[in-house]
C-alpha cells in the first residue's frame, strides 16, 4: 500500500491551532478575507495568508476574487463533513465564563454546519422528515420520498433546481454536539436557505450560531411540528 504524503500535511493543517480556527470559521459556509481569518484567528495577515496557501495548494479551500477583494471558503461540501466528523471526536472544552457558556448553547442549540442546518435543531428537523416519511434513511444516505417530493415543493422548493446542483443530493451528516445524522447536502442546503429567506433564522456575526426568531419559531412548529423552543 504507498503511502500518500497529503495525509500528513492536513493533519498538521488540522492539528495546529491558528490553522484548525480557520478553518472551522470557514465551516460557516460564508466567504472572508484573510484579514478577517487572521484578526479571528490572531495571527498576522501574512501569516495567515501563508497558511491559507498551503491549504489552497492541497485543496482544502479556494480563494475568489470578487469585487475589490479575495475571499477565502472551504472548496467543497466533503471538506467540511470531515471537519465537522473530526469535531464529534474532540474532547470539549468546559467553558470559562458566562459568556463562553451562552454561545456553546446558541452553537449547540442551532448552527450551520457549511451549508445546512445543524445541532439540536439540524437534527430535529431531520428526524421530523424521517417520522413523516418524506425522506427515508437507507442505511448509508437519506432518500427522498414520493411524499417528500410533494411536501417540498410544496414549501416552494424547486427540487428540479437543487438536483441540477453538482453535489450528493440529500446525505448524512454526524452532527458533533448531537451525536446524531442530520440531513445534508443540496436538499438540506435548501432547507438552510428557505429558513434564511423566510426570516425563520438570522445569522450571528463572528459565529456559526443562528437565531432562530419568533416568525421561526411559528415556522418550524407549524411546518416541522417542532417543539424544542423554550
Amino acid at each position: 500500500m504507498n503511502f500518500d504524503p497529503f495525509v500528513s500535511e492536513i493533519a498538521a493543517i488540522i492539528s495546529e491551532k491558528s490553522k484548525s480556527t480557520m478553518l472551522l470559521t470557514l465551516l460557516d459556509g460564508r466567504r472572508y478575507t484573510v484579514s478577517e481569518l487572521a484578526a479571528i484567528s490572531k495571527i498576522t495577515p501574512q501569516t495567515a495568508s501563508f497558511h491559507l496557501s498551503k491549504m489552497i495548494e492541497i485543496g482544502i479551500v479556494k480563494s475568489e476574487k470578487l469585487g475589490r477583494h479575495r475571499y477565502q471558503s472551504i472548496s467543497n461540501p466533503n471538506v467540511a463533513r470531515v471537519l465537522e466528523s473530526l469535531l464529534c471526536i474532540t474532547p470539549q472544552r468546559k467553558p470559562n465564563s458566562f459568556k463562553e457558556v451562552s454561545r456553546s448553547k446558541e452553537i449547540c442549540f442551532a448552527r450551520t454546519c457549511y451549508d445546512h442546518l445543524a445541532g439540536t435543531l439540524g437534527v430535529a428537523v431531520t428526524n421530523s422528515l424521517l417520522d413523516s416519511k418524506y425522506i427515508l434513511d437507507d442505511g448509508n444516505d437519506y432518500i427522498l420520498s414520493y411524499q417528500g417530493e410533494q411536501y417540498f415543493r410544496e414549501l416552494g422548493i424547486n427540487l428540479e433546481q437543487v438536483r441540477k446542483k453538482r453535489r450528493q443530493f440529500s446525505c448524512k451528516c454526524l452532527d458533533w454536539s448531537e451525536r446524531r445524522f442530520h440531513l445534508a447536502g443540496a436538499l438540506g442546503n435548501s432547507i438552510l436557505l428557505f429558513t434564511i429567506e423566510n426570516k425563520w433564522v438570522e445569522r450571528l456575526a463572528g459565529s456559526r450560531a443562528l437565531k432562530v426568531t419568533t416568525k421561526g419559531k411559528e415556522g418550524f412548529v407549524n411546518t416541522f411540528g417542532l417543539h424544542i423552543f423554550e
